[in-house]
This record gives C-alpha cells, sequence and structure tokens, in this order.
C-alpha cells in the first residue's frame, strides 16, 4: 500500500461483500485534515456500507485503510476513537428527553460535555426550549438536529455523515453547512453522503462517485429509503 502523505484517512482498494454480492470494490481515496469528501452515487450504490466499514461496523472485503500514517488493524480501534458517526436511525429512545438522550449517547461514546455546552449547541440548532420534552414529541427534521448535536459535542476529527439533512428545512440545512465549515476551518474532516451540493456554499467538497464501482442492480443493504 502507498504510505499516506498526509495525517488524514487512506483509503486504497476497499472492497464490500454483503449477502454474498460485491457491493463496491477498487475503491480508493484520501480524505486529509481541513477537507470533506461528499459521497454521491445511485441508490444501491454503496454510500451507506461505506460509511459503515469506515467507521468499523462492517469488515472489508479487501483493501485497506491508513490513519494518521499508520495501518488501521482488524479492530480499528485507533481511528474508531476519533470517528463521530451519524447514520439513518437516530439510535435515541423516544421516552426520554432531547437533554437526557444526548447526555446518555455522549456517555456511552466516551464524550461526556456539560450541561451548559449541551443547552449551548441545542440553541445553535434551534432545539432551545424543547430540551425537556420527550424525543417522540419532536418532528423527523428537528430529531435530525438533535443527531447532530451529538456529533458537535463529541469532538472528533472525522464525521462520517449518512444523508445529515434528510428531513432538514432550509434554516437547518443552512446550520448543518455553518457547522461543517467551521469542523474543517479548524482542521477536522468529513466523510458525507448526500444529495445536496456541500460544496457550492460550503466548505469546498471533493466528489466521490459510488455509480459504477459495484455490480448493477444490486441493492446496499443497509440503504433506507
Amino acid at each position: 500500500m502507498v504510505e499516506a502523505l498526509h495525517d488524514g484517512l487512506c483509503v486504497r482498494d476497499l472492497a464490500c461483500t454483503r449477502g454474498g454480492r460485491r457491493v463496491f470494490d477498487g475503491l480508493s481515496f484520501d480524505v486529509a485534515p481541513g477537507s470533506v469528501v461528499q459521497v454521491r452515487g445511485a441508490n444501491g450504490s454503496g454510500k451507506s456500507s461505506l460509511l459503515r466499514l469506515l467507521c468499523g461496523l462492517l469488515p472489508p472485503a479487501a483493501g485497506e485503510l491508513q490513519w494518521r500514517r499508520l495501518r488501521v488493524g482488524a479492530r480499528g480501534a485507533g481511528l474508531a476513537a476519533e470517528i463521530a458517526y451519524m447514520g439513518h436511525a437516530g439510535g435515541m429512545s423516544g421516552d426520554l428527553t432531547v437533554l437526557e438522550n444526548l447526555r446518555f449517547s455522549l456517555q456511552v461514546a466516551g464524550s461526556a460535555s456539560a450541561d451548559a455546552g449541551c443547552r449551548e449547541v441545542l440553541q445553535r440548532l434551534q432545539l432551545a426550549g424543547r430540551e425537556d420534552e420527550p424525543l417522540r414529541h419532536l418532528s423527523q427534521g428537528q430529531q435530525r438536529r438533535l443527531s447532530l448535536a451529538r456529533v458537535l459535542l463529541s469532538g472528533r476529527a472525522l464525521w462520517l455523515l449518512d444523508e445529515p439533512c434528510a428531513g432538514l428545512d432550509a434554516e437547518g440545512e443552512a446550520s448543518f453547512d455553518t457547522c461543517l465549515a467551521e469542523h474543517v476551518h479548524r482542521g477536522g474532516m468529513a466523510v458525507v453522503t448526500t444529495h445536496r451540493d456541500i460544496g457550492r456554499d460550503g466548505p469546498c467538497a471533493h466528489t466521490l462517485d459510488m455509480n459504477g464501482l459495484g455490480h448493477a442492480g444490486d441493492r446496499d443493504p443497509d440503504h433506507r429509503p
């Protein structure tokens, strides 16, 4: 494998197999500090599987990863400790309040934050005044904002975000763009699957096209309509 020339993520000849089918193969790209990779492709091209593979939820069928110039091993512990992952499912309890969900998820991730910090981020994401409401009372877009709050408070260097703007209105999309730009300005990195062009008004994004990397007609098992 070619040695990485930066302290970010280096992906080489990555392949993913799900249910006995090859979802994609021969995938190579870099995520250098201060950059965003925007992942695009048709439904079933493997966008969600790629993020799950990068964060260690799936094993690669082939290929290698380097993180901060070191090869990522089978457990990927060094990389996993610096990842903030935002998938399709929120992974939160509808019976807990907004603030309780945020506290619990951050504690589980080892990124516990003071209530003052949590409230500040919730206010920034237009969730002020909803802290003590059960999660089930929130709209889909508001729950998506809460998932983004977890990412912001994680303090992790690499964000892996799967359709982060799904369900957001124009104001929510603008908030996301600002948060992403600030993260990158501080030297952070992100891999984002989205149908929006986040490179036009937000941080400069390198586009990764998943079409043609897999087999036509194969559906990505992790895709949710």
